[in-house]
């Protein structure tokens, strides 16, 4: 049950500017540990994370979650999948139970740990990672297609097209932009619709966020890391972001994803035509992310490029060629 995994949370909490080495420390320490100060911020800008070092232990990883992002509910529900998955004996990093519960509360921040689990970046080149890699997530669909998600939204053209297009309209898109802007954005919605619409599969439960940085290779397996964005979606959502090259060598490394998918489930090929309309809602809702956390300091240090008229006159670049590419044939597998 998930009430069993999780504490009842208020999402209202001061922002990050009040997460002191001092707070941290005082979260990790309220649940038992002793650490021993040593503190190692890790690269994440959605939440806050670090590596804590413990006291006659190895260190354990910290989250903070972003305030006012998820609910408490649909943390528990990234968490629930996450311990589904661990029961089914895949490679993913839950996080840890203590007290009873995943989800915990120190000095106004909602906050997790997990195990500390190093591993390297996933060489896509190799066509046995790749195959690995289709069999892991064919067995990641098959428990994510036991059960919705309730609490989580889905991937969907609101969400992360006319959300995002409203959110950079909304005081972003430089004045000299904005026409070219919203008349490129409404084709192009109209166009991601029309395709979606013609492709009714179902939506299961998906890691959402499956590019090589989240798959950590350790002791010759894959690792799937940071659930956060875990939502309702098509399958495809979790191999496309694994492709890379040009048209033939996507399609020789999704032949041999799929190939691997299917000893343990069946892949609907009509996805195929979702490839292009789901990477293109992913390039929308990433500005718009952006464009939600820029008051955030880490943001604009982090992203310098980010809001200027070169930087926006890029990303109507990126969709006109994405427009270009919808209209063509979708990639197939041999």
């Amino acid at each position: 049950m998930l009430s069993d995994l999780s504490v009842s949370l208020s999402t209202s909490a001061p922002d990050y500017s009040e997460l002191t080495p001092d707070c941290i420390i005082t979260a990790v320490e309220s649940l038992g540990f002793h650490s021993d100060g040593r503190i190692l911020e890790l690269n994440s800008y959605e939440n806050r994370v670090y590596q804590i070092g413990i006291e006659d232990s190895q260190p354990l990883i910290v989250k903070f979650y972003r305030p006012g992002r998820w609910s408490d509910e649909q943390i528990a529900e990234e968490h629930a999948f996450c311990f589904e998955l661990l029961e089914q004996d895949l490679p993913v990093v839950p996080p840890l139970v203590v007290a009873g519960a995943s989800l915990h509360k120190s000095g106004g921040y909602r906050f997790s740990l997990f195990e500390r689990r190093g591993g390297r970046a996933a060489d896509m080149d190799v066509p046995e990672n790749l195959e690995q890699l289709g069999r892991y997530l064919g067995r990641l669909h098959m428990v994510g297609a036991g059960a919705p998600f309730v609490q989580r939204p889905a991937i969907d053209v609101e969400t992360y097209g006319v959300q995002s297009v409203a959110q950079i309209v909304d005081g972003f898109i430089p004045g000299s932009l904005r026409e070219s802007y919203e008349s490129l954005a409404e084709d192009l919605i109209r166009l991601i619709t029309l395709r979606m619409d013609e492709v009714q599969v179902p939506l299961i439960r998906c890691h959402g966020d499956c590019h090589a940085g989240n798959i950590l290779w350790r002791d010759g397996r894959p690792n799937f890391v940071d659930f956060d964005d875990a939502r309702m979606a098509p399958a495809i959502q979790d191999l496309w972001m694994l492709l890379s090259g040009s048209r033939e060598e996507q399609e020789t490394q999704l032949s041999m994803v799929v190939d691997a998918y299917e000893q343990f489930g069946c892949f609907d090929d009509r996805q195929l035509s979702l490839i292009e309309p789901l990477r293109t809602l992913r390039i929308m809702h990433y500005a718009a992310w952006l464009a939600r956390r820029w008051e955030d300091p880490a943001f604009p240090k982090a992203f310098p490029w980010f809001n200027t008229e070169r930087y926006w006159g890029q990303h109507i670049l990126e969709l006109r060629e994405q427009m270009a590419v919808l209209q063509d044939a979708p990639l197939r597998i041999s």
